[in-house]
């Protein structure tokens, strides 16, 4: 067991490892914060493209859909990253990371947003005519802020499992925090910076979980 203790936490390769792998920590908590602004934003943009009485419009933003959801994260990471430049756009680790899964968080969120919208009862756009709201203001100041709301505890645990996956940007060098501990271990032979890349992981995601149940349990409150 003390062998155990001391191959996977052992101070003195922490503290040499602590300074790359802090770096990296901090690159992964920028790109995770990235994918989520764009992931929310594009998805409630999608959302209401769904919501447009065109029908080839409609269709576009379900084929997105269905195509960022159903390819595998890293598969989406690989092919911005190595299919792209044959098309003249070449990406960083860093924009690939957060495009890639930025499209896929943007999927699931537009799925959500359009299920909200859709569960805001008929009843509020006749009250708000009733209280002498003009069509066109119904929707952006009745309709979308409860459908936001609804749609808030899906979307918070959909956008910490997605940014999680910040980890897959070590496969085009992305130098995030476990690609770090990796280098360092690889030189060290010793997996004690892994541990720290995981103690990093959990102190940023840890609160992000406890902030989604609260979320959660604040709408089962309101409802």
């Amino acid at each position: 067991m003390e062998r155990l203790i001391e191959h996977y936490f052992n101070a003195g390769v922490m503290a040499g490892a602590l300074p790359e792998v802090l770096r990296g920590f901090g690159i992964t908590v920028l790109v995770s914060l990235c994918i989520i602004a764009f992931g929310l934003l594009v998805g409630l943009a999608l959302a209401l493209l769904r919501c447009a009485p065109i029908r080839p419009l409609r269709w576009a933003v379900a084929a997105y859909v269905d195509v960022f959801r159903t390819l595998p994260q890293l598969v989406i990471i690989i092919v911005l990253y190595f299919a792209l430049p044959y098309l003249d756009v070449s990406l960083s680790p860093f924009a690939t990371t957060v495009l890639a899964l930025g499209c896929v968080l943007s999927a699931f969120a537009a799925d959500i947003f359009f299920a909200a919208i859709m569960a805001v009862p008929r009843g509020q756009w006749d009250a708000a005519r009733a209280l002498g709201l003009r069509t066109e203001r119904i929707f952006p100041l009745v309709v979308l802020p409860q459908a936001i709301s609804l749609a808030v505890p899906l979307l918070a645990n959909r956008a910490i499992a997605i940014a999680k996956g910040t980890a897959l940007g070590s496969a085009v060098a992305l130098p995030e925090a476990l690609s770090s501990a990796q280098s360092v271990t690889a030189i060290t032979a010793n997996p004690s910076p892994l541990t720290l890349a995981a103690a990093f992981y959990l102190a940023f995601f840890i609160p992000l979980v406890i902030l989604s149940r609260w979320l959660e349990r604040r709408a089962v409150r309101q409802g």
